[in-house]
């Protein structure tokens, strides 16, 4: 085909991203396959795997305080019974929407961090979110905390990648920044037919490397398309998914992104940092049911990327960490939801985990304000992650050197 007009058809039907794409301003999967072959990462080498919760994830109703003699008068009808519960113990219990992370539990591939937070929290999404992005919580400033890592390990934005329309903040250095390889699907103009689209994302010969960057990238969505269309985006009780991102942000599609990430690492990838994420917690009103639906949606998607990463050697050195920028205040509100709180829970898992409790359980009976206190610092989390995934030092990075103990 023309390269001209293989380029016009790119920019007029907008399936590339426009202008931006073919100014090679864009990263694509194939760009990630070609480290395939770098020998930049060590034999013993761990990956991590940030899951961003976006809207401020109900930590009481993810891991549910039952026993507490205050559990259910503050949360009236959102509380759940002690026979509802997937119980760790005799005090504490999962949402049922999180079987999957259960079994995960009982295995002793997940560790459940209580009572995550920073001093003086912010309840603005935004503001929230910069501290837990940065890593800054006296003042967020305009780096990530893994952006800060990638400018110690060498740079290469394809060592940290995101799969999000933008790169995250966390993902952002002094010098260098992460990947973003936006997942999305194909609108196509009309009389465009399936079958023809292959040979917009074939070499012409003559052509400018702008002009066959836009056609690589074009090749790529029609692949990503297609992987997008074979994932299973449906519910874990068949029903299809309606969560969405909010205006706090987030995606949707959590399984697929997923799915992008363990391809990547069974193919051998030189990226040590994936960012992906899920949207939609900020529920003042109707939670608990739309909270389950959400929590089975991440649970299908964890749980089933878990598995297939536990059956492959690189997959059994993927760590996996999920957290989100605030918990939920204690008392439910007058609309059968709740407001923005302050502390919550983490998630590690993965082969490499040693599951199981960590962190002091918050108390309900003594509060700041109808919050939280917080008890396990975040940046204690990271600096776990950092030195026992990364292999990094937690102090150059986060001026913070005091791990978690036991979990990696």
């Amino acid at each position: 085909m023309d390269a001209l007009t293989r380029r016009r058809f790119l920019l007029a039907s907008g399936v590339v991203g426009g202008t931006a794409l073919v100014a090679g301003a864009s990263w694509t999967i194939r760009d990630l396959l070609e480290t395939a072959g770098w020998d930049d990462r060590p034999g013993d080498a761990r990956t991590l795997v940030l899951v961003t919760l976006y809207g401020g994830n109900d930590g009481l109703a993810n891991v549910i305080p039952f026993a507490d003699p205050a559990y259910a008068p503050a949360r009236k009808e959102l509380a759940y019974k002690p026979d509802e519960v997937l119980r760790l113990d005799d005090t504490l219990g999962l949402n049922p929407g999180l079987a999957g992370l259960k079994r995960m539990y009982d295995a002793k591939k997940l560790a459940i961090v209580r009572g995550v937070g920073y001093p003086k929290p912010d309840h603005s999404h935004f503001r929230s979110m910069d501290i837990w992005q940065t890593a800054q919580p006296d003042r967020p400033g305009n780096t990530g905390w893994l952006g800060r890592w990638l400018d110690t390990f060498g740079g290469d934005p394809r060592h940290a990648v995101s799969f999000e329309p933008v790169l995250p903040p966390l993902l952002a250095g002094a010098t260098t920044a992460g990947a973003a390889i936006p997942v999305s699907g194909l609108s196509l103009p009309s009389g465009v037919k399936p079958e023809a689209l292959t040979a917009f994302g074939k070499p012409s010969t003559g052509e400018s490397p702008l002009q066959a960057r836009a056609a690589r990238a074009f090749a790529d969505l029609v692949e990503v398309d297609a992987l997008i269309h074979s994932v299973d985006t449906h519910d874990t009780d068949g029903t299809p998914s309606t969560s969405s991102g909010t205006g706090t942000g987030g995606r949707s599609d959590l399984k697929t992104q997923l799915d992008l990430v363990a391809r990547c690492v069974e193919a051998g990838v030189a990226t040590r940092v994936f960012s992906v994420s899920l949207g939609g917690f900020d529920l003042h009103a109707d939670e608990r049911n739309s909270q389950q639906i959400l929590l089975k949606i991440l649970d299908d998607a964890l749980t089933t990327f878990a598995d297939r990463m536990a059956k492959t050697e690189p997959g059994r050195k993927v760590v996996t960490a999920v957290y989100s920028e605030f918990g939920r205040r204690v008392a439910a509100n007058g609309s059968d939801g709740t407001d923005h709180g302050t502390a919550s829970n983490m998630f590690i898992l993965g082969s490499p985990v040693k599951g199981g409790l960590y962190g002091e359980q918050p108390t309900l009976s003594d509060l700041d304000n109808g919050d939280l206190k917080f008890t396990t610092d975040f940046r204690a989390v990271y600096a776990t992650l950092l030195s026992d995934v990364l292999a990094a030092d937690p102090e150059q990075i986060l001026g913070y050197k005091t791990p978690l103990e036991g979990i990696l």
